[in-house]
């Protein structure tokens, strides 16, 4: 062998090496970790329920679906594969439907789209059913946020169909229109590394497909606008605009459903607060609707690496950004937020409009989670509303209880710039205090690592757990 092929031999177990110490991460560290996250956990572990303190009530909208899971390559892979990456706002046929979910997939990226043709869905429903390992559970963001919320020890009411009663805590009361039977979304799921159609993605994460009419028309918003006037919650959190995204409404149907929300949103006191739930979005003049009819009326957001710069983008250019980094750094990270905030924080609140500032803004990555929160506002606890939105990542991701760091990886650097300024502050990781909080101007900023979850379950429903879990602590105060 010469001398070049000795040094690629070379450089080659260098990189092995490298790759083994990278996956087997010292488990004294990832109990650390673990510890202090914990730690912090528990520094706003729900308060005993006495007359005196009831539970926090938060109302949760709109809408809910039976989720079918199954694997993406048992429903999508004919054996033939000749498409190549596309995106299409809705799905007309099958190959469009390959094409869109290549686009995404090769990026690793979740996305969430609309089939036209109910037959073709019926067909992949019934494939799916056949698939390895396939599994119905409630789904929409509203039923799952629902669920955690009373699982945190909140008091909730759900503005979804009847039927979700039957699949959510008894904590939950469930308002809405009587439905003979629930809308099933399809979730795609794929594990990292997989390969199909030359592609190969680098996270685990999911395509879902629909073809609902209930949820886009926000059917239970009537019904859960009378609850709340009962109800009188201390949180209401909106959720399943995503719905609406490119579904073919009649003209102008869109935005009077978008009017009797904002209605009902100015219609809450000062003291609700009122969280909106982020989603994938790409018609442009629905994320222009929602900015002028839900956003400058909402105390809260949450959102994941996608949506986040989606919607920074509509902010301060007009259009939307279809992918981003599936495994975006933190200074990105916070420069964006520090931009949406910006925009949609530096008003005054007016009590006649129902305006509101937003005062708080949690972005949840598969590395990290980032919670800011303005110094005045009601918002405590992010410590430790960090720390319960990472581990509730893994919990949920792997599906257990228990986070167990034989199934879990630190992917996040040793250390991270605050801004991605030139000569910006870096803050070191330190496992025996991995949740980093610092104060800019009138803001809190903290981040927590995520103990990354290597033995995946499923990855739908993790951004509402994760939001859901990280709000309790804030509620709590």
């Amino acid at each position: 062998m010469g001398s070049g092929g000795r040094l690629q031999w070379a450089a080659v177990s260098v990189a092995v090496v490298l790759l083994a110490v990278w996956y087997r991460q010292p488990a004294d560290r990832l109990d650390a970790v673990l510890e202090s996250l914990l730690r912090a956990e528990r520094l706003t572990a729900a308060p005993e329920i006495t007359a005196d303190r009831p539970a926090p009530r938060v109302a949760v909208g709109y809408g809910g679906c039976m989720d079918l899971f199954a694997r993406a390559l048992s429903v999508l892979d004919d054996g033939q594969c000749q498409v190549r990456p596309a995106h299409h706002g809705f799905l007309k046929d099958r190959r469009q439907l390959q094409q869109t979910f290549l686009y995404f997939f090769q990026h690793g990226a979740a996305a969430e789209r609309y089939i036209s043709d109910g037959s073709l869905f019926a067909e992949l429903v019934a494939l799916a059913r056949k698939a390895p390992d396939a599994r119905y559970e409630v789904g929409g963001n509203a039923p799952v946020m629902a669920a955690r919320f009373a699982r945190e020890g909140c008091s909730v009411l759900l503005g979804s169909g009847r039927y979700a009663g039957q699949h959510v805590p008894e904590r939950v009361e469930v308002v809405g229109p009587q439905t003979p039977q629930p809308d099933i979304h399809l979730i795609l799921e794929y594990a990292a590394n997989t390969h199909w159609c030359r592609q190969a993605t680098t996270r685990a994460n999911r395509f879902i497909i629909h073809s609902d009419v209930a949820n886009p028309t926000l059917s239970a918003l009537e019904d859960f606008g009378e609850a709340l006037k009962k109800f009188d919650p201390d949180m209401l959190v909106v959720s399943g605009l995503q719905m609406m995204d490119n579904f073919p409404f009649k003209e102008g149907a869109r935005p009077q459903r978008l009017e009797l929300l904002r209605q009902q949103l100015v219609s809450q006191q000062s003291r609700t607060k009122i969280h909106f739930e982020m989603a994938s979005f790409t018609d442009t003049q629905l994320l222009t609707e929602m900015l002028e009819l839900v956003t400058p009326y909402v105390d809260s957001m949450g959102m994941n690496e996608q949506e986040l710069p989606n919607l920074q983008s509509m902010l301060l250019y007009g259009n939307v950004s279809l992918v981003s980094d599936a495994n975006p750094r933190v200074a990105g990270v916070l420069d964006q937020m520090r931009d949406v905030m910006r925009a949609l924080g530096d008003v005054e609140p007016d009590a006649g409009s129902g305006r509101r500032p937003l005062t708080r803004l949690h972005v949840h990555t598969l590395a990290f989670q980032a919670i800011m929160t303005r110094r005045d506002s009601i918002w405590k606890n992010s410590m430790s509303a960090a720390a319960r939105a990472s581990l509730t990542a893994h919990r949920h991701i792997c599906g257990t209880k228990q986070v167990d760091t034989r199934k879990a990886r630190l992917i996040m650097d040793d250390s991270f710039s605050v801004s991605s300024e030139p000569g910006s502050r870096r803050v070191p990781f330190d496992p025996s205090r991995p949740v980093s909080c610092w104060t800019e101007g009138q803001y809190e900023m903290c981040v927590a690592p995520v103990l990354v979850c290597t033995e995946v379950y499923q990855t739908a429903g993790g951004g509402d757990n994760i939001s859901s879990a990280g709000l309790v602590p804030q509620i709590l105060g």
